[in-house]
């Protein structure tokens, strides 16, 4: 079915306003009154967790287990390290929270810290990676809630083998196999992007293979230094052995696939070259590529350039070659008329135009994306993580973030901004705050 509300999370940490972040419900029925509003809000009990990633406690359907439902909704606090289970099942439409692990727990149980990315394992467990220890060291690796008590049962991988970094990963049962993504150490990057970081380890550079029944390191590939990997998907094709991570500080998108006798490679198919700019923190500017998605037929794949301010729809006909078929411009920092000039740029002719959406203007660029299962409609948020946002759009921060829908071509490739959707999180009642990760109750392509 066509998805009705979507629920996305909210965060007010670095935004001056003392309120805790919250669970946003959003209606999405172009045939409600309330279309494009936000039409619950619930709250966490606790200060500045940052709400960024969020993921069901069932989801997987590859094992003919069609009685799984998507009931239930966790929410992990990057930077308290506390995790939230908020019932969704009870009333789809004000959804209310039902237990919450606190990050001691985490912390004494398994060594782990600043929680990123939740998936339901095979067997209806539930994992989540992490990014760093305690301390806000980097330390990659995962944490294993109980799938029906969501009880904490400590850490998924062995102690010897946690990567020393960790953020996104994605799994595929039929080939035993799981890949991660590297992230970042949070210490250093919870100040602010900072190029003296560059060439000291701050920014991860490995894509981790994983036997997923033994739960073992199997592989690991080097992708090169300060590339920072972070959005990981295979195809959804659950006999598909291939899919993509998008290295959001180089612009590289790489494909890895099985090759013979079990052994995983990795083979570069996309490359946004940076941008040559005077008014900016650096003399180039990366294609920042925070997120990364396949449609549901595994026809299309989207990217999100959360720097350059575009999103980016490339065809698959050949997985090994994506061909790029859709383009737009939904904010970003190379706007005509900004504080950034580009003096060279290999892709654009010009700098784009401001993006003004029912009389506001769209600050910020695009960052988390959600597809429709139809593939048709693509919404975005434009929060990337609270620190950096102040840092590159305070704009952004003062005056709340937005959701966006994007409409899709799906038969010959094509991106359109909806200018009748618009979801203000500037106009909240407690003040604006930044809007993240976003899924529909009815399903969605990354779960």
């Amino acid at each position: 079915p066509r998805e009705e509300v979507a629920y996305v999370t909210c965060t007010y940490r670095e935004t001056c306003i003392d309120q805790p972040d919250f669970l946003a419900t959003v209606d999405l029925n172009p045939r409600s009154p309330y279309y494009g509003q936000v039409i619950h809000r619930l709250p966490m009990p606790n200060l500045k967790d940052e709400l960024h990633s969020s993921g069901w406690s069932a989801g997987c359907t590859c094992f003919d287990n069609t009685t799984a439902k998507r009931n239930k909704l966790i929410l992990p606090g990057l930077i308290s390290s506390r995790i939230y289970v908020v019932d969704v099942g009870s009333q789809c439409r004000a959804p209310k929270l039902c237990k919450m692990i606190e990050p001691v727990d985490v912390f004494w149980k398994c060594n782990k810290g600043y929680l990123c990315v939740v998936h339901s394992l095979p067997n209806g467990d539930v994992l989540i990676s992490n990014m760093g220890d305690p301390a806000g060291n980097g330390k990659g690796g995962f944490v294993v809630l109980d799938g029906e008590t969501f009880e904490l049962k400590g850490n998924w991988e062995n102690e010897c083998e946690a990567p020393p970094t960790g953020h996104d990963f994605w799994y595929q049962p039929r080939h035993n196999v799981l890949i991660s993504s590297a992230g970042l150490v949070p210490r250093r990057a919870g100040r602010g992007f900072n190029p003296d970081d560059l060439k000291k380890g701050v920014f991860g550079r490995r894509l981790n293979v994983w036997n997923l029944s033994c739960r073992t390191l199997t592989q690991c590939f080097d992708l090169g230094e300060d590339s920072l990997p972070l959005s990981v998907k295979f195809l959804h094709n659950p006999d598909a052995a291939e899919g993509y991570v998008s290295c959001a500080l180089s612009g590289i998108v790489y494909r890895f696939y099985k090759c013979e006798a079990n052994n995983w490679s990795v083979e570069e198919v996309i490359r946004i070259p940076a941008k040559d700019v005077t008014g900016w923190i650096m003399p180039k500017m990366p294609a920042f590529t925070v997120d990364l998605i396949i449609s549901m037929d595994d026809k299309y794949l989207y990217l999100s350039n959360w720097l350059h301010g575009d999103i980016r729809q490339y065809e698959l006909s050949r997985t090994c070659k994506p061909k790029l078929v859709g383009q737009v411009f939904v904010g970003g920092s190379i706007l005509r008329g900004g504080p950034v000039t580009v003096c060279r740029d290999e892709e654009l002719k010009c700098q784009p135009d401001p993006l003004v959406i029912k009389c506001k203007r769209v600050y910020g660029g695009p960052s988390k994306m959600q597809l429709s299962l139809d593939g048709k409609r693509l919404y975005v948020t434009n929060s990337f993580y609270s620190t950096w946002d102040k840092q590159f759009y305070p704009t952004m921060v003062r005056e709340g973030s937005v959701m966006l829908q994007i409409d899709v071509d799906t038969e010959k490739g094509g991106l359109t901004v909806n200018k009748n959707f618009l979801v203000d999180f500037g106009k909240e009642p407690n003040g604006p705050c930044l809007a993240h990760e976003i899924h529909f109750a009815s399903g969605d392509s990354t779960s």
